[in-house]
Protein backbone atom coordinates (compact mmCIF):
# COMPACT_ATOMS: atom_id res chain seq x y z
CA UNK A 1 0.00 0.00 0.00
CA UNK A 2 1.64 3.44 -0.96
CA UNK A 3 1.81 6.62 1.07
CA UNK A 4 -1.26 8.35 -0.59
CA UNK A 5 -3.76 5.46 -0.10
CA UNK A 6 -2.40 4.80 3.55
CA UNK A 7 -3.24 8.64 4.29
CA UNK A 8 -6.75 7.88 2.62
CA UNK A 9 -7.15 5.23 4.68
CA UNK A 10 -5.99 6.51 7.78
CA UNK A 11 -8.27 9.81 7.80
CA UNK A 12 -11.87 7.31 6.77
CA UNK A 13 -10.98 5.31 9.54
CA UNK A 14 -10.24 8.06 12.05
CA UNK A 15 -13.49 9.59 10.75
CA UNK A 16 -15.39 6.47 10.94
CA UNK A 17 -13.74 5.71 15.03
CA UNK A 18 -15.66 8.42 17.24
CA UNK A 19 -14.61 6.51 20.57
CA UNK A 20 -11.11 7.23 22.40
CA UNK A 21 -9.57 3.74 23.24
CA UNK A 22 -10.57 4.19 27.17
CA UNK A 23 -14.43 4.70 26.34
CA UNK A 24 -14.28 1.64 23.63
CA UNK A 25 -12.34 -1.07 26.07
CA UNK A 26 -15.10 0.19 28.69
CA UNK A 27 -18.29 -0.65 26.53
CA UNK A 28 -16.19 -3.78 25.08
CA UNK A 29 -16.62 -5.27 28.79
CA UNK A 30 -20.43 -4.15 28.41
CA UNK A 31 -22.82 -7.47 28.78
CA UNK A 32 -24.77 -5.09 25.87
CA UNK A 33 -21.11 -5.13 23.90
CA UNK A 34 -20.81 -8.84 24.26
CA UNK A 35 -24.78 -9.36 23.20
CA UNK A 36 -24.77 -8.22 19.66
CA UNK A 37 -22.90 -9.00 16.60
CA UNK A 38 -22.41 -12.22 14.71
CA UNK A 39 -20.64 -14.58 16.18
CA UNK A 40 -18.13 -17.50 15.14
CA UNK A 41 -18.49 -20.90 16.21
CA UNK A 42 -20.29 -19.72 19.32
CA UNK A 43 -17.67 -17.25 20.75
CA UNK A 44 -16.75 -13.90 20.39
CA UNK A 45 -18.43 -11.79 17.86
CA UNK A 46 -16.50 -9.75 15.18
CA UNK A 47 -17.29 -6.86 16.09
CA UNK A 48 -16.15 -7.55 19.61
CA UNK A 49 -12.93 -8.63 17.97
CA UNK A 50 -13.13 -5.68 15.69
CA UNK A 51 -13.44 -3.41 17.97
CA UNK A 52 -10.20 -5.11 20.37
CA UNK A 53 -8.26 -4.47 17.17
CA UNK A 54 -9.84 -0.50 17.20
CA UNK A 55 -8.05 0.01 20.62
CA UNK A 56 -4.83 -1.49 19.35
CA UNK A 57 -4.45 0.60 16.40
CA UNK A 58 -5.66 3.67 18.32
CA UNK A 59 -2.52 2.95 20.43
CA UNK A 60 -0.25 2.51 17.96
CA UNK A 61 2.40 5.15 16.83
CA UNK A 62 1.14 6.03 12.98
CA UNK A 63 4.87 5.64 12.33
CA UNK A 64 4.67 1.77 13.52
CA UNK A 65 1.32 0.75 11.20
CA UNK A 66 1.37 -2.09 9.09
CA UNK A 67 -0.26 -3.43 5.97
CA UNK A 68 -2.46 -5.36 7.99
CA UNK A 69 -3.31 -2.75 10.22
CA UNK A 70 -4.22 -0.25 7.13
CA UNK A 71 -6.03 -3.48 5.25
CA UNK A 72 -8.39 -3.31 9.18
CA UNK A 73 -9.37 -0.16 9.27
CA UNK A 74 -10.30 0.04 5.54
CA UNK A 75 -12.93 -2.79 6.14
CA UNK A 76 -13.51 -1.26 9.68
CA UNK A 77 -14.79 2.43 7.97
CA UNK A 78 -16.03 0.80 5.18
CA UNK A 79 -18.44 -1.25 7.71
CA UNK A 80 -19.08 2.03 9.11
CA UNK A 81 -20.27 3.76 6.29
CA UNK A 82 -22.50 0.78 5.18
CA UNK A 83 -24.14 0.22 8.62
CA UNK A 84 -24.51 4.58 9.18
CA UNK A 85 -26.60 4.10 5.84
CA UNK A 86 -28.59 1.18 7.45
CA UNK A 87 -29.86 3.37 10.38
CA UNK A 88 -33.55 2.22 11.25
CA UNK A 89 -36.17 5.07 12.46
CA UNK A 90 -36.62 6.40 15.93
CA UNK A 91 -34.79 6.75 19.09
CA UNK A 92 -31.58 4.67 18.92
CA UNK A 93 -30.72 4.94 21.92
CA UNK A 94 -31.10 1.64 23.51
CA UNK A 95 -30.68 -0.54 20.16
CA UNK A 96 -28.66 -3.09 18.48
CA UNK A 97 -27.83 -1.61 15.77
CA UNK A 98 -26.45 0.73 17.76
CA UNK A 99 -24.53 -1.51 20.38
CA UNK A 100 -23.18 -2.96 17.32
CA UNK A 101 -21.76 -0.23 15.81
CA UNK A 102 -19.91 1.25 18.97
CA UNK A 103 -18.35 -2.49 19.12
CA UNK A 104 -16.42 -1.48 15.95
CA UNK A 105 -15.57 2.36 17.70
CA UNK A 106 -18.47 4.38 16.67
CA UNK A 107 -21.42 5.64 18.67
CA UNK A 108 -23.26 7.28 16.42
CA UNK A 109 -25.34 9.44 18.66
CA UNK A 110 -21.66 10.51 19.86
CA UNK A 111 -21.11 14.62 19.34
CA UNK A 112 -17.71 15.37 17.54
Amino acid sequence: MNGEERERVYRRFRDAVNMSPAQLERWLTTPQSQAVGQKRDGGESIGHQAGRRVVALLRTRRADLSDDDYRHMRRLAAFVTRRLAQRPPGDITHTRYRYSLMNWGHDPLARR
